[in-house]
């Protein structure tokens, strides 16, 4: 893991641990759940990938806003989402953060400036420069943060967006998570070009490629590129390089890449064990105090289950609420 003096005071990186933690529990119980059936419909998980979105929102204001995929779990618990309404959700619960109507696609959060959640491939990409046009009409100085897949990469839209992103200087910065297989084709077999994040030369646009593996190597590309787009220069393009260590979603078995691969990411590249290796060998914190985290995620995730439980269904008049015509 690569180190940076003072990057993180230490008392956030614990934190940031903890959130990181709380990520990685909350996906697997989603996961779990989702084998015993208290979950329906589509549900992409984002175990591996915690690095990513834990240095970019540490790199950011409560006032940005942030827009994602339908990978959308772990984005939500770290925007301050109660992670029971984000599980009641995924129930079907009208306690949910969307009263059970979206399931784990359609996460969002308002309150939290966490503009969801987008189930249709690359849809999210001119949505989150439409919240920057807005910035940047209203002068509030805020900026939008926009993820999206590798594969989401080959959508037309994606560079409709970059070209009017770039023409009207946006305070946008795009984050391409690219954990390498899209839905399941390697983008060494689908992309013409390997390195993602020159795609933004054609519009002009800023760009640089980070380990997203790497929680510390994250957030110093993520200041670079907020002061960069904060000091009016117009649009960032980061591609994140990180890894899923399930399928595309819950149906797919992921037989595109071998057992040793991916052993090998979790053995030396797994974002939650490596950070919490630096902060015991860091004397940041002791691995009692680590153990105590673990145990009070464990007991918050045993409590999220029993509120998803013991919520109701959507009350039938529900159908018929945010409906327009």
């Amino acid at each position: 893991m690569a180190k940076y003096s003072k990057l993180i005071p230490d008392g956030a990186v614990v934190e940031l641990y903890k959130t990181m933690y709380l990520a990685r529990r909350f996906e697997e119980k989603a996961g779990q759940m989702y084998g015993m059936g208290k979950i329906a419909g589509f549900c992409h998980l984002y175990i591996g990938q915690e690095a990513v979105v834990a240095g970019v929102y540490s790199a950011i204001e409560k006032t940005d806003q942030v827009i994602t995929s339908y990978r959308d779990h772990a984005h939500a618990i770290f925007a301050g989402t109660d992670p029971k309404y984000i599980m009641a959700e995924l129930f079907g619960k009208e306690t949910g953060v969307s009263r059970g109507k979206g399931g784990s696609m359609h996460i969002f959060d308002l309150k939290n400036n966490f503009f969801g959640g987008h189930g249709i491939v690359g849809a999210q990409v001119p949505i989150g420069a439409g919240l920057a046009f807005a910035n940047k009409y209203k002068k509030n100085k805020s900026l939008s943060v926009t993820f999206f897949g590798d594969g989401a990469l080959h959508q037309g839209q994606v560079y409709e967006t970059f070209n009017m992103a770039s023409l009207w200087k946006l305070p946008a910065i795009f984050i391409v998570e690219n954990n390498e297989y899209a839905m399941g084709t390697s983008v060494a077999r689908a992309s013409s070009i390997a390195d993602l994040h020159k795609r933004g030369d054609a519009f002009n646009i800023k760009n640089a490629k980070v380990d997203g593996m790497d929680v510390f190597a994250v957030k110093q590309a993520m200041d670079e590129a907020v002061k960069y787009v904060r000091e009016g220069n117009g649009p960032y393009f980061l591609e994140v390089k990180t890894y899923r260590y399930r399928g595309h979603s819950m149906s797919d078995p992921a037989t595109y890449r071998t057992k040793e691969e991916l052993n090998d990411m979790k053995d030396n590249k797994d974002p939650v064990v490596n950070l919490q290796k630096y902060i015991v060998n860091e004397k940041i914190a002791t691995t009692e105090q680590l153990d105590k985290i673990h145990k009070d995620v464990n007991n918050q995730i045993k409590d999220v289950i029993d509120f998803c439980e013991n919520s109701n269904e959507p009350s039938p008049e529900e159908l018929y609420t945010d409906v327009y015509k």
